[in-house]
């Protein structure tokens, strides 16, 4: 007889995401992942200026804000043909690579680490110890026994309060902890300072997109004056300011992110089993981060490409223009296809058409053998994919691409675990911070080339030759793809007499929370929670450390907002 656990909301994500879970001796038989809420960005942005649209569809999200407005204005400029300078595509790579430093590590440490650390369980640690540990795998300067004692006097005042805010309703003490105090206390520390440094990292989008969130870009480049003499405009001083940032992450990210992701990684090692969190083995990748422009594929440092059944040896091609690649599907979503229930639409065809028919809250359980959720169900002919930075750490390693293989070695290596260990949620989890290493490498390399260009005398960041309306086609179609934090986003425009005629968004946790499909094939998440071990079906610690390995972010999958009070996590078991 198997128990059905709910979920809803989970929490440390962006947005409203239930799980429903059907658990029998000790595993989960079958899972259900539903977005619960619904705006409609893409109702928004009909019939308006596409040089404006960026702007619209950056408020899908608070987090990932600047990754929609890239692929919209790269989707704005592929229709119309604009070819961006140089000093542009350095300055995007730049701001892209910092909003995936500061997603990667705020997810780590904010997000995603209490499904790992017991955050109370500190108040038990020896501080000499955790000093021992900290200074045996880090240079980082914070890790003297005062220090660590410093914190951990913190934490025991706020746990005397009673009011334990950021550390309430945790499930502290579950079994699924395997850490020893004193690597908890390592990891609260750092858990503190990672606030400190992210409100740091996006300063580089204030000094190159004049704020933080929602930063500016403009079709045909950059609205960013380089002028190392010029008081209004990027001059040397900030400049120098990006210099120093770009160190400072390279140093939080080497000497405290990853210490920190392998310490605990080593406690865990066989939550990297394929079983435990694995799922699909199907892998999708825009690609990004190019070299030179954005079209030409071959130059980006995180390659594109399609991996199915996890099969290393072949890379598929993936093509954002093709009609017969990538479709959504609404068979469990609450849409209809021109009035119909079911369909499959490329997203240049395809349109937001609300029509809910699911139970009225508040409900106990949704019916799962029908519509169940607000996020639609893409595909790759016909594939459910997974998306992110384990799939593009799956792509460049078979691609045999820049340090992919090598850092990933490195990494299993240390750990003792096989290349097949990295299907896993804690394979998951480690990509993303392989990731973070490897982008930052990529920041200091296009800032020194755009320090180079400027040396030259080429300070020139926006094309105007196509800015006038006058200047486009009448009808065109255009697509964007960019690597964000949570992997493949895609945005799909079409452009007639000047106006915005359709649009459409399909983004990473579309990919990944997508419901079943016409063939009852299950996404991302609700394959990854197959076979979980749950020890305690009251707290299921289990389900969150699955689906936070993700770093879901709904109000991306559904670009939605909810003005209900949703900010307790509620749980129940049949």
């Amino acid at each position: 007889m198997s128990k059905r656990i709910v979920v809803d909301p989970v929490t440390r994500i962006e947005g409203h995401l239930r799980i429903e879970a059907d658990v029998q001796n000790g595993k989960i038989t079958d899972a259900f992942s539903s977005g619960t809420a619904i705006r409609g960005i893409e109702l928004v942005v009909k019939n308006r200026d596409p040089r404006d649209v960026w702007g619209y569809v950056q408020r899908i999200c608070g987090v990932c804000t600047s990754s929609h407005a890239l692929a919209s204005i790269r989707a704005v400029e592929d229709a119309l043909d604009i070819h961006i300078p140089h000093n542009a595509s350095l300055i995007r790579n730049m701001m892209n690579g910092a909003l995936n430093l500061h997603d990667h590590i705020v997810h780590f440490y904010h997000l995603h680490a209490f499904d790992w650390v017991d955050a109370i369980s500190v108040l038990k640690a020896d501080p000499k110890e955790t000093s021992r540990i900290a200074q045996s795998i880090s240079p980082w300067p914070n890790s003297s026994p005062g220090y660590f004692k410093s914190v951990q006097d913190k934490i025991k005042r706020v746990a005397d309060s009673g009011q334990l805010g950021i550390f309430a309703n945790g499930y502290w003490g579950h079994s699924a902890y395997k850490l020893p105090p004193e690597v908890n206390l390592l990891a609260v520390a750092h858990y503190l300072e990672a606030l400190d440094w992210q409100k740091e990292i996006v300063k580089i989008h204030t000094i190159f997109g004049g704020k933080n969130p929602h930063p500016h870009y403009l079709v045909g480049g950059m609205a960013t004056p380089l002028d190392i003499n010029m008081d209004n405009g990027i001059h040397s001083e900030k400049l120098e300011q990006i210099d120093q940032l770009i160190t400072q992450a390279h140093d939080f990210i080497h000497q405290v992110y990853i210490p920190d992701l392998m310490a605990i990684a080593s406690y865990y090692k066989d939550w990297g089993s394929k079983e435990i969190g694995g799922g699909l083995n199907n892998y999708l990748c825009y690609g990004d981060f190019s070299t030179k422009d954005i079209r030409d594929t071959k130059l980006y440092r995180s390659p594109r490409g399609i991996i199915l059944n996890g099969n290393m040896n072949e890379i598929l091609d993936v093509d954002p223009h093709d009609l017969n690649q990538v479709s959504e599907r609404i068979d469990h979503s609450w849409y209809t296809y021109d009035g119909k229930d079911t369909g499959s639409r490329h997203p240049w065809k395809g349109s937001t058409e609300m029509n809910y028919s699911g139970p009225k809250p508040p409900y106990e359980y949704l019916d799962t053998n029908k519509k169940y959720s607000w996020i639609k169900a893409p595909r790759w002919k016909s594939h459910p994919m997974e998306t992110g930075p384990l799939a593009r750490l799956m792509v460049g390693y078979a691609a045999n691409k820049g340090d992919y293989r090598a850092i990933a070695d490195d990494a299993l290596r240390k750990l003792k675990l096989p290349l097949s260990a990295m299907h896993s949620a804690l394979g998951r989890t480690l990509a993303r911070g392989l990731d973070a290493g490897m982008i930052v490498g990529w920041m200091r390399e296009d800032f020194n080339q755009l320090i180079s260009n400027i040396r030259q005398g080429d300070q020139t960041t926006f094309d105007n030759s196509k800015w006038e309306p006058k200047t486009w086609p009448d009808h065109a179609f255009g697509a964007g793809t960019s690597e964000a934090p949570r992997g493949a986003l895609g945005h799909w425009i079409e452009i007639k007499n000047g106006k915005t005629a359709n649009y459409q968004a399909v983004v990473p946790t579309t990919w990944n929370a997508s419901p079943r499909d016409s063939a009852d094939v299950l996404g991302a998440y609700e394959s990854s929670l197959r076979g979980v071990p749950v020890a305690d079906p009251k707290n299921p610690l289990e389900i969150l450390r699955v689906v936070h390995s993700f770093d879901p972010c709904l109000a991306c999958a559904v670009h939605l907002t909810d003005l209900t009070d949703q900010s307790k996590t509620s749980i129940h078991v049949q």
